[in-house]
């Protein structure tokens, strides 16, 4: 394993390419209403990334056909946007997206409710989101990547949730997928010494009932196997002498 360290230089680039990135989920944000397509969300954020001058990470990545994963209710990860899918009161969607601003990627994901969500529905998007809150916490200088991945699974587990297992987080520079992987389970005080200059994408993927998970026949789209809803919040986080630096916030 090769964890890459980004120089100060390095890491205002990936800042700037966040602000970027966080610009498109506040334009789209807005347009997540009852009626809605996920593709008029695509629209959106095509246009917004034209208009920043940043580089879709996701379209043809491995041929994946969109700029946005678009995944409602009990979909896990990386749907596809389509003018077939409509939002109704109720739903979920967790919109992820990248972008590529002067050779540097970002990555970050929110989970919206649609409309009024349900109580339950409601405290699964809160403790997932206080999930990664907690993990970027962990993200510090002379720790280790399990204290990370350790504080998402004993805070989601102990609120009664299922932590998805098929899906990890990752390091992140100048490609969208670096060293190190990182879970959402197992053990603190494991794993490599977190130091100056790591740049990691954090992305709990916690679900309302068990954590199995199974893709569809089209490759991309990943559901909880009991039909349970699921939440996925991520942001870009640069590991400084300072403290965790958020990149996309």
């Amino acid at each position: 394993m090769a964890i890459l360290i980004k120089t100060a230089a390095e890491i205002e680039k990936m800042r700037r390419s966040g602000e970027a990135l966080h610009k498109v989920f506040e334009a789209v944000r807005p347009h997540i209403q009852p009626g809605a397509s996920t593709m008029d969300l695509e629209r959106v954020a095509v246009a917004k990334m034209e208009e920043l001058h940043a580089i879709p990470a996701f379209k043809g990545y491995h041929g994946f056909p969109a700029v946005l994963c678009a995944s409602i209710n009990d979909e896990v990860v990386h749907g596809i946007p389509s003018e077939k899918r409509i939002l109704a009161d109720g739903d979920i969607i967790s919109i992820d997206c990248g972008v590529f601003i002067e050779g540097f990627c970002s990555d970050s994901a929110v989970t919206y409710a649609v409309g009024t969500p349900s109580a339950e529905t409601k405290r699964l998007l809160d403790v997932t989101q206080a999930s990664l809150e907690r993990a970027i916490q962990q993200a510090r200088v002379g720790g280790r990547l399990g204290d990370i991945s350790h504080a998402v699974q004993e805070y989601c587990e102990a609120e009664g949730f299922g932590v998805v297992r098929d899906f990890v987080g990752h390091g992140i520079g100048r490609s969208m997928h670096e060293d190190p992987q990182i879970p959402n389970y197992g053990p603190s005080g494991k794993g490599p010494r977190l130091k100056p200059g790591m740049v990691l994408a954090i992305e709990p993927m916690i679900n309302a009932g068990g954590a199995d998970v199974k893709v569809l026949p089209d490759g991309w789209t990943t559901k909880t196997l009991d039909g349970s809803y699921s939440a996925h919040f991520e942001h870009t986080v640069a590991i400084t002498k300072e403290g965790p630096r958020v990149l996309t916030r």
